[in-house]
């Protein structure tokens, strides 16, 4: 295993579209018309790629963010610019897109922990430019992409799979059966939702077996408090248990986890113990509010684990 400690810990490419975020805390999702207070309020810079990168920097990797973001002068751009140089995150592959705004979202979260969001990216940033491969692969130990990315990210990631690098793919929502970074990435992490609705099934165990038979990647699909369902080299399903914790806050949960997960591989650790790494960081995360800012440090998602001996990995 790569000693995190060291002078020059595993780099990641996180590669997505990065989000200012405006989270409220409620009692409950408002009825239509109606006016709710807020208990809390908390402004954050976010989107799945950047929460990553928040997590492999919190865990003792290094991080470098990639996409499209609005103009250069926008104040949501600036701000975001200011939260990754506060995390010491690599932002120099960003692209601002002249005339756009960046992606922002409205998020209220209840009681539960459970959040519901609304978000806008301009259809236009799907047509930006990212800069040179050899740019922005040099020194890359792996890729953690968006699946939405894929439309100007798909030839990079598989230039990346081309040099022998890890692309982990962040299966976050509906994916085509002949989408192009099925087969240009080496690890696929969906959610739940997301997986069923790719594969057109009402069931995680159907949807990851009807992928496997379309790609090579290694599979998984991320459920919660359920626990994280995977496909082991043989072809048959493990289960690795989620911890029970008290949930304050799920969001940014899942992006916490596949940034663990990633460098948690780059690091050499194997799948089972990638995988529960990764569910400790995300466990601890839901127990703050405040988004990918609330996770943890490696240390404390190492007396975490300390704390809970592994328990045998289920096959399904």
């Amino acid at each position: 295993m790569i000693d995190t400690a060291a002078s020059n810990p595993p780099h990641i490419l996180c590669i997505g579209m990065p989000v200012r975020d405006l989270a409220f805390r409620i009692e409950a999702i408002p009825s239509r018309g109606s006016k709710v207070p807020a208990s809390q309020f908390e402004e954050i810079a976010g989107g799945n790629a950047l929460n990553a990168a928040i997590g492999i920097v919190r865990l003792g990797g290094r991080a470098a963010l990639c996409g499209p973001m609005g103009d250069a002068h926008e104040t949501s751009a600036q701000y975001i610019f200011d939260k990754l140089a506060e995390e010491s995150i690599d932002s120099r592959h960003l692209v601002h897109v002249p005339g756009l705004v960046t992606p922002i979202s409205a998020i209220m979260i209840d009681p539960s922990g459970e959040r519901t969001i609304l978000t806008f990216r301009d259809p236009a940033l799907w047509k930006v430019r990212l800069p040179d491969a050899d740019a922005l692969l040099a020194n890359c130990g792996a890729v953690l992409i968006e699946s939405r990315c894929a439309p100007f990210a798909t030839d990079l990631c598989a230039e990346a799979r081309r040099r022998g690098i890890p692309v982990v793919v962040d299966g976050d929502g509906v994916m085509s059966l002949s989408e192009g970074l099925l087969t240009a990435s080496s690890h696929l992490i969906f959610s739940s939702d997301a997986v069923r609705q790719t594969a057109g099934s009402d069931d995680d165990a159907t949807a990851l077996r009807k992928i496997a038979g379309l790609t090579s990647s290694f599979l998984a699909a991320t459920r919660g408090p359920q626990g994280t369902l995977w496909l082991d080299p043989t072809g048959a399903f493990q289960e690795t248990a989620a911890f029970p914790v008290h949930t304050v806050d799920t969001l940014g949960a899942g992006d916490i986890f596949h940034g663990a997960f990633t460098l948690a591989l780059i690091e050499g650790q194997a799948i089972p113990a990638a995988v529960r790494f990764a569910s400790a960081a995300a466990a601890l995360k839901c127990t703050r509010f405040g988004g990918a800012f609330a996770c943890p440090q490696r240390a404390e998602v190492e007396a975490f684990l300390d704390a809970r001996p592994p328990l045998p990995t289920q096959s399904g």
